[in-house]
């Protein structure tokens, strides 16, 4: 028979590669030890939209976690392309800029598999990405609607406890912070602050030179939802 003729070294590979590629990145985050090594990335997409604004807020959050929280998370923060392979090895995703954002057809076939195979992106409105973010989501999720969510949702009560959701780090159109997600089959796919501009938050301070406090608590934020992505409550 043909099986007989595959050898066994072949078989095994194959089906590690079939793990890898079908897992949730939730249970991996639960059962690695202490010791392992994660990594998170920004997503890099077409339009023409600014995805390299704020080169320091993600390394500094990275830098935050590992002294605050104890995390090992690797320093090194690359881009990945929203139509790359590489969108899987990367836990957390971060996605900012000030508009101008277009996923083609199979960058949006990718994202969706990333996210439904247990991957979390986080999108930072940077000012001016609402229309676009809401417009290519539609094309990801068509039966999904962006949902208010709640301020006792266990992503506002990880390590640090936000009874009041989103802090207030930049004023932009004077409105209130927002915290919105999409809920794929019952789970927090994607976090998307808007009117609030966490990512500034987590900047050098002389860029936007915000207070220590509001610095802190965007950095906090931040903390807890890099904890969800890697294994906190998906409900």
């Amino acid at each position: 028979m043909i099986k007989e003729t595959i050898p066994p070294l072949f078989t095994v590979i194959i089906t590690c590669l079939n793990v890898l590629f079908c897992c949730d990145f939730q249970a991996i985050a639960q059962g690695v030890s202490e010791d392992a090594t994660y990594q998170v990335a920004v997503l890099q997409y077409r339009g023409g939209g600014d995805w390299y604004s704020n080169p320091t807020s993600l390394p500094n959050l990275v830098e935050f976690c590992n002294s605050e929280l104890n995390m090992n998370i690797d320093e090194t923060v690359p881009y990945v392309e929203v139509s790359s392979s590489d969108l899987s090895m990367y836990p957390f995703i971060h996605m900012t800029g000030h508009g101008n954002v277009v996923f083609s057809s199979s960058e949006v076939r990718n994202l969706r598999q990333y996210l439904a195979a247990g991957g979390f992106l986080h999108i930072s409105d940077n000012y001016g990405m609402d229309a676009y973010i809401r417009t290519e989501f539609m094309k990801i999720f068509p039966k999904l609607d962006w949902v208010e969510i709640p301020f006792n949702h266990s992503v506002y009560h990880q390590t640090f406890d936000f009874n009041q959701g989103l802090p207030k780090i930049h004023e932009h159109d004077d409105q209130p912070p927002h915290g919105l997600g999409l809920f794929f089959e019952g789970r927090l796919v994607c976090f998307y602050d808007t009117e609030c501009d966490l990512g500034d938050g987590w900047e050098d301070y002389q860029v936007h030179r915000d207070p220590e406090s509001v610095r802190t608590l965007a950095l906090q934020m931040g903390a807890n939802l890099i904890q969800f992505a890697l294994g906190g409550e998906s409900y």
